[in-house]
């Protein structure tokens, strides 16, 4: 099987044990992964690259798979993506102001996970859980819920004093995280941010903050049968060939005996799957 490849496709079974079933999408076709843990596959990358946006074929991709004329142009790519406040919209100085309304300005999530170790974070309602799965979050809890993406990083900031913002891939990789009380955590964090919630509820209206008292913890089970003693991490840049026997996914990576390999990073790269 050949095509371009993107980021790989993930839900939750609908049983209590939450378990993670994956897809590799090449072009329209798509190959079911969770079947082939503890066999043999092989990703060969053909030397092609095409733009995630305009599809145009190039030599270099940035940004996890555009052309650089959409890296410097989409809203999709901009720094508030990853700074969510630092959103210049009123400003009227957004590259897109159509697409913010469309993707900025709807309900987000403020949550906490545990992956390599307790974070917080911040999603599109939408994407829950599919965020928490590409992060690797083995225990996961929604705690508000804003009317914008611009809200929801004033809150992650507050909470990122406290707790980490980020994930250590490289620690998520190697084993599975110990269980986290994230109910006692989340309230406790709360507690700790009061003067700062206030302050944005102030701000944007008593409404612009719901507090989700009764969210359940999600506890995500990934495919994985063991993990890698040392991440050894492949990069299509340098070596075509990647082959192993698969032995897990997590978040988005593909766990092989030979070394891991973050699939999304190489989104818009043509490879031949073999299995």
């Amino acid at each position: 099987m050949q095509g371009q490849l993107r980021k790989m496709r993930s839900r939750l079974t609908s049983d209590t044990s939450q378990h993670v079933q994956y897809e590799l999408p090449l072009s329209e076709q798509s190959v079911s992964l969770n079947p082939l843990i503890g066999k043999s596959i092989k990703l060969v990358y053909t030397g092609k690259i095409f733009c995630v946006h305009c599809k145009r074929s190039i030599k270099k991709a940035f940004n996890q798979g555009y052309c650089y004329p959409c890296f410097t142009s989409l809203a999709q790519c901009d720094m508030c993506i990853m700074k969510p406040e630092t959103c210049h919209y009123e400003a009227g100085t957004c590259r897109e102001p159509s697409w913010g309304e469309q993707f900025c300005f709807q309900p987000h999530v403020v949550y906490l996970a545990n992956s390599s170790a307790i974070k917080v974070g911040i999603t599109r309602q939408t994407q829950v859980p599919t965020r928490w799965i590409d992060q690797g979050a083995v225990q996961a809890l929604p705690i508000f819920k804003v009317p914008s993406r611009y809200i929801s990083g004033l809150i992650e900031i507050a909470i990122a004093k406290h707790v980490s913002d980020k994930t250590s891939w490289q620690q998520m990789l190697k084993s599975k995280a110990e269980p986290i009380d994230l109910i006692a955590k989340r309230d406790e964090l709360v507690a700790i941010c009061d003067a700062e919630l206030v302050d944005i509820s102030r701000r944007f209206g008593q409404e612009a903050i719901e507090f989700l008292a009764d969210e359940p913890v999600v506890d995500i089970h990934f495919p994985v049968d063991s993990y890698p003693v040392k991440v050894k991490s492949f990069n299509l840049d340098k070596n075509s060939e990647v082959s192993g026997v698969l032995h897990g996914i997590k978040g988005q990576y593909l766990l092989l005996d030979t070394g891991v390999i973050n699939i999304r990073k190489f989104a818009g790269y043509e490879l031949e799957f073999l299995a």
